[in-house]
């Protein structure tokens, strides 16, 4: 599945979470349990709808994913 976007001003951040759920065999569901977020707002971050995200849930993800913020956010423009 290609990452989700959220695009302003000409510029795009990719958000990559579907893929690394996939690659870690983990749902949504599991991964809102283990880092104390609601389905429907990491839904939001997934689907590249989120406006923002705080470093603590960044980091709480990427904890839990094992992950970089790197490898959960890129930055492309148009």
């Amino acid at each position: 599945m290609a990452p989700a976007t959220t695009s302003e001003e000409g510029t795009r951040i990719m958000v990559k979470l579907d893929d690394l759920l996939h690659d870690k065999r983990m749902t949504l569901t599991e991964l809102a349990e283990r880092v104390g977020l609601t389905l429907a707002n990491l839904s939001i971050l997934k689907t590249g709808k989120a406006k923002a995200i705080r470093f603590s849930t960044l980091a709480a993800i990427c904890r839990e994913l094992e992950c970089q913020p790197g490898d959960l956010l890129s930055y492309q423009a148009d």
